[in-house]
């Protein structure tokens, strides 16, 4: 399995960023209230993150030779596809969401503190969570070994 590139990472921040901004003014110029995120979202991408490495911590120690206890494979394999369902859902909560920050902040009133700080919160949650996702990625790679003859993109190398 390949890594999570980091230009599918920044696309995603992207397009989401602008479907939130673009929501939001949609929503306000068809006079309807704008999308406040509750506080908990932002908190319960905080929790989501901190499980995500917490689950990735028995296979790095034994990928890396910690311990001598054998990993189900199965759960290595599970633990990597959340990571990268993570870090997908990091950067399109916090790219929508981070849309939202910037219509807010764009407007020419004064945004009360109830709406900006469980915006801020959400966005910060969600590039927690995306910042996780890639470090638990990391995390589940067995590091190349001196008899491996691969190069970076592990491709085998010709003699």
């Amino acid at each position: 399995m390949k890594r999570t590139r980091i230009s599918t990472i920044v696309s995603i921040l992207i397009v989401a960023a602008v479907a939130g901004l673009a929501a939001e003014a949609a929503l306000a110029a068809t006079l309807h209230p704008v999308y406040v995120p509750p506080t908990t979202l932002g908190l319960a991408l905080f929790a989501i993150a901190a499980i995500i490495v917490s689950l990735a911590v028995p296979v790095f120690r034994v990928a890396r030779g910690r311990t001598r206890e054998p990993i189900d494979a199965y759960y290595a394999t599970r633990v990597v596809l959340i990571a990268k369902a993570s870090s997908v859902a990091g950067a399109l909560f916090g790219g929508a969401v981070g849309g939202v920050l910037v219509y807010l902040l764009t407007r020419g009133v004064v945004v009360p503190t109830g709406s900006l700080l469980p915006t801020v919160t959400t966005v910060v949650g969600g590039v927690v969570l995306l910042v996780a996702g890639l470090v638990a990625e990391y995390m589940c790679t067995i590091p190349p070994s001196d008899d491996d003859k691969s190069d970076r993109d592990g491709h085998p190398q010709r003699i």
